[in-house]
């Protein structure tokens, strides 16, 4: 069988530890294997032949990982955990193994015609004006058909950003599900299609766009707006108590490209900024997987809609589509009070909220 995961990437791990705090799957199940460093022995194992590619535990394992790569913020030895995550669901995933709820998913997410047809009837932002050095909105694929206020909003903010409808999807999605050519061949084609800065409203498809084109080519849309100081002014005084707003930030924003104070320093102009003790945890959306794993990621949310409860937010602002699903879900089930903004929408908010 022919090597599945790049050799310097596996030997990397150390076996130390410190990602097993980080990991929410081992958070809920206290098992090792369930961890970071126990699903790189499996690799490990696969790699020299001692397990089988298609042997239960590891099979289970490639689909129990949230893929958030919150391991790889504190591992001291630099190990590209998202990187061997994707090598080996591209192995395993192929074929008539792959989920058949991804089937459709990545269908329409495979040709930019189809993705423009997710748009259609959707009041998405429009192609506007033309950026001095280029910079570009990208639609996304879902966002453009669940969220297409959020796209408008960016414009509102920077109605300098042009948002061309001919653009397909970043292929993130691709990628993370066991077709990783796939996903970076379609991370070239949006970037041929909007040559210049792609500003994204979406942290995930930061973190795979700035992985294949370059992080020079890639700016999440908190980190543009921080970039060229262009905050809200600070809003007039409310005669009511000043909104309560949190964060739910998005993992590979904050884990892959290290993007987390840009937001929270945005927010502060909307209200009075709260933080939430799990703001930096996955919150089981984590791309598909809500739809693939639905128990486990309703048991990975439950945490962060106690804190929104407790903390008696007016607001639980996002900076992912997948994210504001999750939660939006979650808080109709629970029936809080709490609204789900994009951190955009938000930002756009009148004096009164």
């Amino acid at each position: 069988m022919s090597a599945i995961f790049t050799p310097e990437l596996l030997e990397r791990c150390i076996s130390c530890g410190f990602c097993l705090p980080a990991c929410p799957t081992y958070g809920l199940t206290g098992v090792e294997t369930s961890s970071p460093r126990g699903r790189i022995n499996l690799m490990r194992a696969i790699e020299t032949g001692v397990l089988d590619v298609d042997d239960p535990t590891a099979v289970e394992e490639s689909s129990f990982c949230l893929g958030c790569r919150a391991c790889e913020s504190v591992c001291p030895a630099g190990v590209e955990y998202g990187t061997l995550l994707e090598q080996w669901r591209d192995r395993v995933w192929r074929g008539r193994r792959r989920n058949w709820r991804l089937r459709p998913l990545l269908w329409a997410t495979n040709r930019t015609a189809r993705v423009r047809a997710l748009g259609l009837g959707r009041r998405h932002a429009r192609s506007g004006g033309a950026d001095e050095d280029g910079s570009q909105l990208m639609l996304g694929c879902f966002e453009r058909a669940l969220y297409p206020a959020v796209s408008r909003a960016a414009r509102g903010l920077a109605p300098e950003l042009s948002a061309p409808a001919a653009q397909g999807c970043c292929g993130a999605l691709h990628a993370h599900n066991g077709e990783l050519e796939r996903g970076n061949e379609l991370a070239r084609e949006l970037g041929r299609a909007l040559p210049g800065t792609i500003v994204t409203t979406a942290g995930g498809c930061a973190a795979h766009l700035a992985g294949v084109l370059g992080s020079d080519r890639v700016r999440e849309i908190s980190q543009w707006l921080t970039e060229r100081g262009q905050a809200p002014p600070p809003r007039a005084p409310r005669t009511a108590p000043p909104l309560r707003v949190g964060l739910q930030d998005s993992c590979h924003l904050r884990n892959a490209l290290g993007i987390w104070r840009e937001p929270r320093e945005l927010l502060a102009h909307v209200g009075e900024y709260v933080e939430l003790p799990s703001a930096d945890r996955c919150c089981g959306a984590a791309g598909s997987y809500a739809l693939l794993r639905g128990g486990d990621s309703a048991r990975i949310l439950d945490r962060h809609l106690d804190e929104i409860a407790d903390a008696d937010l007016d607001v639980i602002a996002v900076v992912n589509p997948g994210c504001y699903r999750q939660l939006e879900q979650g808080i109709r089930r629970r029936r809080l009070r709490t609204r789900v903004m994009h951190l955009v929408e938000a930002l756009a908010m009148g004096p009164d909220g």
